[in-house]
């Protein structure tokens, strides 16, 4: 990922949303110097970073977000192009009538609204 091009998509995410700088790192979670230090280069941006913007924004394309293709909201992609997870399934709840009975669980993993995760194995 070329950090400076990075650096001009969240620039233009920020003004997308009308907001400062500072009121863009408050909104995600972030320090203000962080997010100053990423935007004049000083630091590259986390895993952390790209995830917290994720999680307060979901619309953002994030194939937009960490290469520069296609268009910066996800529900303004074509339909024949490279699309992150439809929001729809995202908030779609998997309830056990949806599951497959002739199959069994190997593993479940638990994402938690802070960017962090837990798996385990059914005994």
């Amino acid at each position: 990922m070329q950090t400076d091009d990075f650096i001009i998509r969240i620039e233009n995410l920020i003004a997308h949303f009308g907001v400062s700088t500072s009121a863009f790192a408050d909104k995600i979670g972030v320090q203000r110097s962080g997010i100053s230090h990423l935007l004049s280069g000083r630091n590259k941006p986390s895993l952390d970073f790209i995830l917290k913007i994720m999680s307060v924004f979901p619309e953002i394309n994030i194939h937009w977000l960490l290469t520069g293709i296609g268009d910066m909201l996800a529900d303004e992609l074509p339909g024949n192009g490279i699309a992150p997870i439809e929001l729809q399934k995202r908030k779609e709840k998997v309830t056990p009538a949806k599951m497959n009975a002739d199959k069994e669980v190997e593993k479940i993993v638990i994402f938690y609204s802070d960017g962090t995760f837990g798996s385990f194995k059914p005994e």
